[in-house]
């Protein structure tokens, strides 16, 4: 996990903009990996349908296309397991007023 965390960190700069924190503390991203130089993002939404998807995936493509090692990036959006506020980091849910 140690080589991830710059893509972690990268992606601490995609904002949802409805709630005005990242993706990473939101608790949104799952896992990311990268194969034969495309990073496998694994990712949820705060709920199907969502209407910032388009805009989240494009977020992810611009932070880590910059990245020497990575070619390419593939978005694998799962509903399982399912987002809850308990998935938030500390920080998310103080900046949220949730206690």
């Amino acid at each position: 996990m140690e080589t991830n965390n710059k893509y972690y960190e990268a992606l601490t700069n995609v904002i949802d903009p409805e709630l005005d924190i990242d993706i990473v503390n939101l608790g949104l991203i799952y896992e990311i990996e990268i194969k034969a130089n495309v990073a496998v993002v694994t990712m949820t939404l705060t709920t199907m349908g969502c209407p910032l998807s388009k805009y989240l995936f494009e977020e992810i493509q611009k932070q880590l296309i910059g990245f020497p090692e990575i070619d390419d990036i593939d978005i694998n959006l799962v509903w399982t397991p399912r987002w809850s506020i308990k998935k938030m980091s500390r920080v998310a849910r103080m900046q949220l007023g949730i206690h």
